[in-house]
């Protein structure tokens, strides 16, 4: 099954296979996509459906070095690049737009940007900053106030249009690893007393608000979302009502017609697993396509497409150092191990120059 052709709403995915979404830091103009960006992923292009990078809808979302942008002309037209390099060989990509909020130091940050967030609690832990050449601990955030909730939602929304007009088949919405999207899920980080907070309707609104906009922007057709219940990253963490907040969320966004729901479990980096209970009724709860990532290999992703546990795998990492990972997948060949110290670095080594071939 992982090799079959896939239609994911108006999209014909030539196999089941997903290229997740990483961070590569390599829009070093600018937090503008350029050719070297557009090699990469077209060197992944077998891939049955590419999710790039997390692409900020805002400067003010641009949390890490180098990440891209999706706000003005000139990265729609860097995107570009990208998009036609996919197309040309076959593929379909859709767009991951990320905003990091309070993950972010104000180093990073384009001039007159601001590190913003549910509330002004300092994220806990450090980034790199390139301008200090070192690791900072986060900037203090600036607890976002409900008008200016509303000028973020209508940033995803206008992004959305532009990743269109980039030639995307679609976008994916970030709500996981601790980023904008999730500060507002998790009770951890979102101690807000207003509507945006306080209970299980309160803090699924930002989310629910964001994914309506994009929908009425592009249309359901073209808008996935991910999520990452039960992660810990950036400080996020499991909380007493978990199930049935993400189980309110998902049937919500499910109603809505989103075209697909990807769950992360990063149990195979050592974060605690997404129980198996919780998945499944994440599963039942969602009528659109779904997709898992999560350490697989070739036999346990076909293990849970013949189980029914998703229709869709992801694969982060084995597709950094094997850009023709489909291929080898299908041979069972041995796969090429990723060089870490190169994943955030900007350049070809470590990107681009990993065989394309067995």
């Amino acid at each position: 099954m992982l090799f079959d052709r896939y239609a994911l709403g108006g999209v014909e995915l030539t196999n089941r296979i997903v290229m997740a979404p990483m961070t590569r830091s390599r829009a070093v103009e600018e937090n503008t996509p350029n050719a070297l960006m557009a090699e990469y992923y077209g060197q992944r292009a077998t891939a049955g459906l590419i999710v790039t990078e997390g692409t900020s809808p805002s400067p003010n979302g641009l949390g890490y070095c180098r990440i891209p942008g999706i706000y003005n002309e000139q990265q729609v037209k860097g995107w570009k690049l990208v998009t036609d390099a996919v197309h040309a060989k076959g593929g379909k990509i859709f767009m991951q737009i990320m905003h990091t909020g309070r993950v972010t130091h104000q180093d990073n940050l384009p001039s007159g940007a601001k590190v913003v967030g549910p509330c002004a609690e300092v994220c806990p832990g450090e980034m790199w900053v390139d301008k200090s050449g070192s690791m900072q601990a986060h900037s203090a955030p600036h607890a976002l106030t409900d008008l200016e909730i509303k000028d973020v939602v209508r940033e995803f929304a206008h992004s959305a249009k532009l990743a269109v007009q980039a030639g995307f088949d679609g976008i994916e919405l970030h709500a996981a690893n601790g980023y904008l999207m999730e500060q507002f899920l998790n009770p951890i980080v979102n101690k807000r007393t207003d509507g945006y907070g306080v209970n299980i309707a309160g803090r699924n609104r930002f989310v629910i608000e964001v994914a309506d906009a994009c929908i009425k922007a592009i249309g359901p057709n073209k808008v996935g979302i991910r999520i990452s219940p039960q992660g810990v990253f950036n400080s996020t963490g499991d909380f007493p009502d978990l199930e049935p907040q993400y189980l309110s969320l998902i049937r919500q966004l499910s109603e809505m017609g989103l075209v697909y729901l990807h769950l992360v479990d990063h149990s195979a980096m050592g974060a605690p697993p997404v129980s198996v209970e919780l998945k499944k009724k994440l599963r039942e709860a969602f009528a659109g396509t779904f997709i898992a990532v999560g350490g697989f290999t070739a036999e346990s992703a076909e293990k849970a497409l013949e189980n029914n546990e998703a229709d869709l795998i992801a694969f982060g990492r084995p597709f950094i150092s094997n850009p023709n990972l489909v291929e080898k997948l299908k041979a069972k060949a041995v796969l090429s191990e990723p060089d870490m110290s190169t994943f955030y670095t900007p350049g070809e080594k470590g990107y681009t120059d990993y065989p394309t071939v067995a």
